[in-house]
């Protein structure tokens, strides 16, 4: 079975599985046949529903014997906090917290994340200190994004 059919298959399966407001973020295949599977949830996606999913997606492929030997492994999980943004619904879920934006050309913007339209995104980020702060929005279209991801202040 080709690497694209598999991903079909395990597309198929995992639909099912998906209760709610999950949705899939990625599928990566090693060469090992190690999959690893990316969720999210708009409520967020707490370890109880990834190991759930996982136990009932690994008895599909086992009873589907996709690989006889049992020779693959599986994870579930949300996407790291690291990993950057990928779907319109991540950017959704994200709204009103603290973005870096790259954009195609390399630059670099930080803000709060304050609007996810069709097409583009808000950023409100504060130029200045004291006083002299401004607070500016910053459009910028998704087809100018390189990578969003979540950033994290302690």
């Amino acid at each position: 079975m080709s690497t694209t059919n598999i991903l079909d298959t395990i597309q198929q399966l995992l639909s099912p599985l998906m209760e709610g407001d999950i949705f899939l973020v990625d599928i990566k295949i090693k060469p090992t046949n190690n999959f690893k599977i990316y969720l999210d949830a708009d409520s967020g996606l707490g370890i109880e529903r990834c190991i759930k999913i996982n136990r009932a997606l690994y008895k599909k492929m086992e009873e589907m014997a996709l690989y006889p030997d049992g020779d693959f492994s599986l994870e579930v999980s949300s996407p790291g906090v690291d990993e950057p943004l990928k779907m319109h619904r991540q950017y959704q879920k994200n709204v009103g917290r603290n973005v870096e934006v790259v954009t195609l050309e390399g630059n670099k913007h930080e803000g709060k994340l304050i609007g996810v339209e069709e097409n583009e995104i808000i950023i409100e980020y504060t130029e200045g200190k004291g006083k002299k702060a401004i607070v500016k929005q910053l459009t910028i279209p998704f087809t100018e994004i390189k990578q969003t991801t979540v950033q994290i202040k302690f």
